[in-house]
């Protein structure tokens, strides 16, 4: 046996003994084994505290329609648990309440959110209805960070109080350690977590007598269809009015895939103002005045533009042409173009292909917002520019006010626009496309005193405005009730309200609206 063999021999000898020395004394210390635990239990060492409510009330003075409103502004958290007394999760929510009022059955409460989903309630907060807003130029562009506030001359206060509401796992509401956070991040879970926290709201703050209503933006018109159903039928509260803020409802009317041409006829209307605004039309188009031209291309694209689509491959080469020249001349884009996408235009393309020769993008939420990117012959964006310019600026501002004007003072960071709530769950819809049209149309019959208004920018990309259009006009509704929904358009994108004169055009608007459901 060699010299290296016998050293090799050795060393692994000691590896051993050593092992022993460390085992041994484990061993001997030993219990009998547990029983394996059932899934959820949990023992006195795992239990943590249920998590504290929080909160900070402030008062305020503010002018609105030359009115001085006294306010209290609470800023907290609410605990959701199950009836058992298990804690669930806490949710953060923002209230302001006019002072004064003595009787609660003459005072609406408007419960108001934003969509994502997993976007936080600063949005409609801080540029819509809060008493504060970011300040920002006339067309809303120029909100250079950080954000500053200043009263919100625009806020609808006046006529309703307000409660916001980030869903669990946005802004600073979080899940429960422990709980999994798949019960909240789904269409059904979403649901069915925001009615709860309306009913406690409610039931604390001795509000069921109000007239109630709901504000939703983006996916929040989905989540406001689905509560108008399903607060009505779990607790029997039933809603004076819901305003839908860019809405999404039918989703088969946004998604472009293969074989969908609902969202080609949808958003051609907004491709066709998207080149006005950015002055790419035939002259006699971009010499017409907006709402008129837009009249034109929706019954295009309703009429022959969908007969085109729905003919498919039989359509003749020379039909094709026609249509696809059409196309180009309403959308700014080239008749090649149009043609060689199969006479479809997803928006990926389009806000990459209006301003190509430029060297520029348009944004998808407000198409009057350009960007540039690093190359000009990619197929859609980097990142859109509308967005981007936004978000900066109310973030910095929701957390500065939180904090020193509010005194809601927590170290966790304020998710704005959560990743935490991926992937989001659509079990209840497999197979199909989610329709939150069906639920509001279920929620109006069975309350025919609901009233509905629908607010949509001719710039938005996200949720176009012909969208909502063509949902109601497929609602199904019967005809008594046909006049308790409408739409109110405005010059400007998915947060049209960062438009100072759209903003007034929709203050104006909701509280025409909110007279009308409340009372």
């Amino acid at each position: 046996m060699s010299d290296l063999t016998k050293d090799t021999q050795t060393r692994a000898a000691c590896r051993i003994a050593l092992a022993l020395l460390l085992v041994i004394p484990l061993m001997a210390h030993a219990q009998p084994s547990a029983p394996p635990r059932e899934a959820g239990d949990a023992t006195a060492a795992d239990k943590k505290p249920a998590p504290e409510e929080k909160s900070s009330q402030t008062r305020h003075t503010m002018t609105l329609n030359g009115q001085t409103i006294a306010y209290t502004a609470t800023a907290g958290t609410l605990l959701l648990k199950k009836e058992d007394g298990t804690p669930l999760a806490t949710v953060f929510t923002i209230a302001y309440i006019k002072d004064g009022v003595k009787d609660p059955a003459t005072r609406p409460v408007t419960f108001a959110f934003n969509g994502g989903p997993g976007s936080a309630s600063l949005w409609v907060h801080l540029g819509a209805f809060g008493p504060k807003r970011v300040a920002r130029d006339p067309e809303g562009m120029s909100t250079k960070p950080p954000g500053r506030l200043v009263d919100n001359d625009l806020s609808i206060l006046d006529v309703t109080d307000l409660v916001f509401i980030d869903p669990v796992d946005t802004g600073y509401s979080r899940t429960v350690p422990g709980q999994d956070p798949k019960q909240f991040h789904g269409v059904r879970q979403d649901v069915e977590s925001v009615g709860e926290v309306i009913r406690l709201w409610l039931s604390r703050n001795e509000r069921w007598a109000s007239p109630k209503l709901l504000a939703g933006e983006s996916y929040g018109t989905t989540r406001a269809a689905g509560l108008a159903l399903y607060l009505d039928e779990r607790f029997g509260l039933q809603l004076n009015g819901l305003v839908l803020i860019s809405s999404v409802l039918n989703w088969q009317n946004q998604e472009f895939h293969i074989g969908n041409d609902l969202p080609s006829i949808i958003h051609l209307p907004t491709y066709a103002a998207t080149a006005w605004y950015h002055k790419k039309l035939p002259p006699d188009l971009q010499s017409r005045e907006l709402p008129a031209l837009l009249r034109e291309v929706e019954d295009y694209a309703r009429t022959e533009y969908a007969l085109a689509l729905h003919e498919g491959d039989r359509l003749t080469p020379e039909r094709r042409r026609t249509v696809a020249a059409q196309v180009a001349r309403y959308s700014g884009l080239s008749p090649a173009y149009v043609e060689g996408s199969n006479l479809r235009i997803d928006i990926s393309r389009f806000v990459k292909e209006l301003l190509r020769s430029e060297g520029k993008t348009v944004g998808r939420l407000d198409t009057r917002f350009t960007g540039r990117d690093l190359d000009t012959v990619g197929e859609t964006f980097e990142f859109d520019p509308s967005s981007a310019a936004v978000g900066g600026p109310y973030v910095a501002a929701a957390n500065d006010y939180l904090r020193r004007e509010l005194g809601f003072k927590d170290d966790l960071p304020y998710e704005y626009l959560s990743r935490k709530v991926r992937p989001w769950s659509f079990e209840d819809f497999e197979n199909q496309y989610l329709n939150m049209a069906e639920y509001l149309r279920q929620a109006m019959v069975r309350n025919p005193d609901l009233r509905v208004l629908i607010t949509a920018g001719y710039y938005d990309l996200a949720t176009p405005y012909f969208d909502s259009v063509y949902t109601v006009d497929h609602l199904g509704l019967p005809p008594e009730l046909r006049d308790h929904i409408r739409i109110t358009t405005y010059e400007a994108g998915h947060m049209m309200y960062i438009r100072a004169a759209d903003h007034v055009k929709l203050r104006r608007d909701i509280v025409e609206f909110l007279r009308e459901a409340a009372h």
